[in-house]
């Protein structure tokens, strides 16, 4: 299956240009976090790569090593300053229509500061 194209026109990478504010709360050459603007947990934080990635497969079959590092380094260092490592914390990474991907930038969430409920029902 093919990947989608990237649209350069997703909010995600209007934040990236500048052309819509955020609020961040890290940034490095390959990264960009921000707080979520419908926050649903105390702490939920946003992290995109800073490259044109659609997905976590396009992310994992087509970035360098060094956006992997850089992407998965980051997540550990946002959850340590956000406070929510010792009692513990959510990653979502939503993809396409099934995964319910709102944004068809690669982002994960980083959810915590309370107890969360069950993802998906019990079967």
């Amino acid at each position: 299956m093919a990947i989608k194209a990237y649209d350069p026109e997703n909010i995600f990478a209007k934040i990236l240009r500048g052309d819509i504010p955020c609020t961040k709360v890290y940034e490095d050459d390959h990264v960009l976090a921000f707080n979520d603007i419908a926050p649903q947990a105390p702490t939920h934080v946003l992290v995109i790569p800073k490259g044109a990635y659609t997905s976590y497969d396009d992310f994992a079959l087509n970035a360098s090593d060094a956006e992997i590092i850089a992407y998965t380094r980051a997540i550990g260092k946002i959850s340590e300053a956000a406070g929510v490592i010792e009692d513990g914390y959510r990653l979502i990474a939503n993809t396409r229509e099934h995964g319910r991907q709102d944004v068809p930038h690669l982002h994960v969430h980083i959810l915590g500061g309370t107890k969360l409920p069950l993802m998906l029902p019990k079967a």
